[in-house]
């Protein structure tokens, strides 16, 4: 199980990268359509339609997306100058609790970004840019990304509770 959800995040943290070479390409072209505009205007179109609401779309998956991969790659920021000064016990302690809480807080978040997608898909809403789009399409990719963050924060808190001792916190942080 182990193995397959570490495949899964790093899957997720693959297609967030992706998507955010995809917003360089398609900002890069628009620019490079402003810049020809100038030079030969009429020749090529001005614009990519709705290019800032694919951009944001796609902003918002990477970000999703990305945060279950960056949190089991320990990439999350974290105060680690005060606990790392605890005693062992006391950062285990420190560390079960954050991760409870976070638990909770995110759940929290994934429950609501569910009920947004089924929102979106009973009242059809879509964007206001030159091409509608399905809202429900681009807010999916975030609820997902927001579930499987809640299933790393609660993986987190398993590995920790198996290892009976600190896990997020190491030396070359502080």
């Amino acid at each position: 199980m182990n193995r397959m959800l570490q495949k899964i995040y790093y899957i997720c943290g693959m297609i967030a990268g992706g998507l955010i070479l995809c917003i360089c390409l398609l900002i890069s072209a628009q620019i490079g359509l402003n810049a020809f505009g100038k030079f030969a205007p009429g020749l090529l179109p001005s614009t990519i339609p709705s290019y800032a609401d694919f951009s944001g779309f796609m902003l918002a998956g990477a970000t999703f997306l990305a945060m279950a991969h960056t949190l089991r790659a320990g990439g999350h920021i974290r105060v680690n100058l005060v606990v790392s000064r605890l005693p062992q016990k006391l950062q285990y302690f420190a560390e079960a609790v954050a991760l409870m809480i976070a638990t909770a807080l995110v759940g929290y978040a994934a429950y609501f970004m569910g009920a947004l997608v089924v929102e979106s898909i009973h009242y059809n809403d879509v964007s206001s840019g030159i091409i509608p789009v399905a809202l429900w399409i681009p807010q999916s990719v975030a609820a997902f990304g927001v579930g499987l963050f809640f299933v790393a924060v609660l993986h987190t808190l398993v590995d920790l509770i198996r290892a009976g001792k600190p896990i997020l916190s190491s030396p070359g942080e502080v």
